[in-house]
């Protein structure tokens, strides 16, 4: 492909797109990696690599490039633009006559220059894709109602974690993860890199925070009943989830083994809550009444004499992360924070802190409504109760289903677990003033309910 003018429809391009990280900066240059054809003919389907340099670096994206000379209106959506020799040039995710040739090369484990591509188990390659409009740092292709092929668009050197741990759980036989079917790799930086991983489509599920919202909804509209009296009630879910994720860390124990965290590291790991801690409060002066208890439960974790037993955990784990099916609940999307670099993505941690992801999630699902507003009608303070008593209902459901199927029981290490969802709960105070200010409010309610609590009714379960 002639690639004239194509860093000047990219840098066009780019900035439009809700995976491309660098909105915020003006891109400086484009350059061109790879540029592999995997289609030939018209149209035509290449697979270029790009490095966009802007102020504070360089990053890498994958972007499937359709090629036509004449552009069909059901793919005008996608256009990028036109090049020097007039072939229209489009987003080729969002185009089945070329995004089945994926399906053939993960099936006939083909090398295609610079690209590898690998399966575990055999492929249908006769089905079309659709793009899904729900991913925002990646882009996910859905085939058929078989499978599900994730592009890691923003790349970073090494395997992704997402494929990494995947692969780990399928060895383990985890019940609790989607079939891993294929993914492709390339070279970046001498490093062999994950650009995309393909698993099985869970058709049957329900996303977990719909079905907790739903829950919530329920309880909103029967202003009169308590939590465990309305319809949809969710504490069983939630238990039944702590349950499968209890197992899901087992079977990651399992595959890549644990190892111990001694005290000095942990005194370490309590000084960056202390110092988020401190930068949050000046930039939030909402949470300083807070910051007395959010210290001591710090300071707590940094006495800590013992060490602390760490492996290979979810990494970003939330009710957004997990689906409900037929045979149960199901963990999705081991990538970790993307915005993290990948070496600490890939450390090693204690399985508390997934809990202490989950345990956020809650107390965001029970308080999303009254913060958008959606909550209609009834007495805020009641409400704000009815909120804060589904929170603690399903928060200890799902600590009692987690402790139960052999996970680190948090009762008994409420210490450690106090210290980690505090600390995320700050992360939260900042990300909401900076990019959802109207969101404030969810932590520092849970803030203002968490730190007032004595210690001992922290789970109550």
């Amino acid at each position: 492909m002639r690639l004239e003018r194509l860093d000047d429809l990219l840098v066009d391009w780019l900035p439009r797109q809700r995976w491309f990280a660098g909105k915020d900066r003006a891109i400086d240059a484009i350059s061109v990696l790879y540029d592999t054809e995997l289609v030939e003919g018209d149209p035509s389907l290449h697979h270029v690599i790009i490095a966009v340099r802007q102020a504070g670096g360089t990053d890498r994206y994958q972007v499937p490039l359709g090629v036509r000379s004449e552009l069909p209106g059901r793919l005008e959506y996608a256009a990028i633009g036109q090049l020097d020799d007039d072939a229209h040039l489009y987003d080729a995710v969002h185009d089945p006559e070329l995004t089945r040739v994926w399906l053939e090369n993960m099936a006939g484990n083909v090398d295609a220059g610079p690209l590898t591509f690998r399966s575990i188990t055999g492929i249908d390659t006769e089905l079309d894709s659709l793009a899904s409009p729900a991913e925002q740092s990646n882009t996910s292709l859905i085939y058929g109602d078989a499978y599900i092929c994730k592009l890691f668009r923003r790349l970073t050197p090494g395997i992704n974690p997402d494929l990494e741990l995947s692969l780990g759980l399928a060895r383990a036989g985890s019940k609790h993860v989607p079939e891993l079917y294929g993914w492709f790799s390339s070279d970046l930086d001498g490093t062999l890199s994950t650009l995309a991983m393909m698993s099985e489509f869970l058709r049957s599920g329900t996303d977990g925070w719909q079905l907790a919202g739903t829950s919530v909804r329920d309880l909103y509209a029967e202003a009169d009943l308590r939590a465990d009296e309305v319809g949809g009630d969710f504490a069983s879910e939630s238990e039944r989830l702590g349950a499968a994720t209890a197992e899901v860390h087992r079977d990651l124990a399992a595959a890549f083994g644990t190892g111990e965290m001694p005290p000095a590291e942990v005194r370490a790991v309590a000084d960056q809550m202390h110092a988020r801690l401190v930068e949050t409060c000046s930039a939030v002066p909402q949470l300083a009444p807070y910051a007395g208890r959010l210290t001591d439960a710090f300071d707590a974790l940094a006495e800590l004499e013992r060490p602390l037993t760490v492996q290979r955990v979810h990494g970003d784990y939330h009710l957004g992360q997990v689906m409900r099916t037929d045979s149960g609940w199901m963990l999705l999307d081991f990538e970790g924070e993307p915005a993290k670099p990948l070496e600490e993505r890939r450390a090693p941690a204690h399985p508390l802190r997934d809990v202490a992801g989950m345990l956020r999630s809650f107390d965001y699902a029970a308080r999303h409504l009254l913060a958008n507003g959606q909550a209609i009608g009834g007495d805020p303070d009641q409400l704000e109760f009815r909120a804060q008593e589904w929170a603690d209902r399903n928060r200890a459901a799902f600590c009692r289903g987690y402790a139960e199927a052999g996970g680190t029981d948090p009762a008994a290490n409420e210490m450690v677990l106090r210290a980690f969802e505090f600390d995320k709960a700050v992360y939260e105070v900042m990300y909401e003033a900076r990019n959802r200010p109207s969101w404030l409010q969810i932590p520092l309610g849970s803030i203002a309910a968490l730190s007032t609590r004595p210690e001992s009714d922290y789970l109550a379960y």
